[in-house]
């Protein structure tokens, strides 16, 4: 009787917030999903962008042991797909949508990120507010809709959304990619440096909402 080798394990326990075990299940097809998802709905405000690029990158580079095996040619293809498609998509859904979409949510989270992305739209305009939004969590999420929900001009918005996306994410991969190839070994140390990625990354939050209270506080606009 034929006898077929055992087929290897499967991991199904998969953490939608740890960038590493993303990467370890679904590698660079699972950047794009994931990128997707926090850049054109909702419901994926919460998913590690910023971390899940950085990682990418690290685990692109020969020799890397602290994950699974990834390729550049694949992650830069892979994460502009997912954040250029993202963002576009949830432009449409804003411009068809509209408001309605987003106060229908009760997330405080989502609530605080609409929040910023108008003062965002409201300080800097239409085009450099598209491009900063890229770099700070939730609020990469709801800007797009946003954008649709206030009719700006889909031109205007596609062209910024492109600059921007192209920016965030083969920046944020290569500078991964870069820390990887100049320190040996570093891929060792994944947890703590995906921990400080995203601290980087909450970071302009924590500033903007320092400014927004002290604003208020003294009665002036923010």
């Amino acid at each position: 009787m034929l006898q077929f080798p055992a087929a290897p394990a499967v991991h199904l326990a998969v953490n939608p917030l740890d960038a590493s075990s993303l990467l370890a299940a679904f590698g660079a097809l699972g950047i794009a999903v994931v990128l997707f998802a926090e850049t054109g709905l909702l419901v994926g405000f919460f998913l590690p962008g910023d971390s899940l690029l950085f990682t990418a990158g690290l685990l692109c580079v020969p020799g890397a042991a602290g994950g699974p095996r990834l390729e550049l040619w694949q992650v830069l293809p892979a994460a502009l797909a997912g954040a250029l498609g993202g963002a576009q998509v949830g432009y449409l859904i804003g411009r068809r949508g509209g408001r309605a979409l987003l106060g229908r949510t009760r997330r405080k989270r989502l609530l605080e990120g609409v929040e910023r992305a108008e003062r965002l739209l409201a300080r800097y305009g239409h085009g450099k507010a598209i491009v900063l939004a890229r770099f700070v969590p939730v609020v990469r999420t709801v800007l797009n809709p946003l954008c649709g929900v206030l009719d700006v001009p889909v031109r205007t918005f596609t062209r910024w959304q492109v600059v921007g996306g192209a920016v965030w994410t083969v920046g944020v991969v290569l500078a991964g990619y870069a820390l990887g190839s100049s320190v040996p070994g570093i891929d060792g140390y994944l947890l703590p440096i995906i921990g400080l990625v995203v601290v980087v990354s909450v970071l302009p939050l924590v500033l903007e909402l320092f400014r927004a209270r002290k604003a208020r506080r003294h009665g002036g606009d923010v």
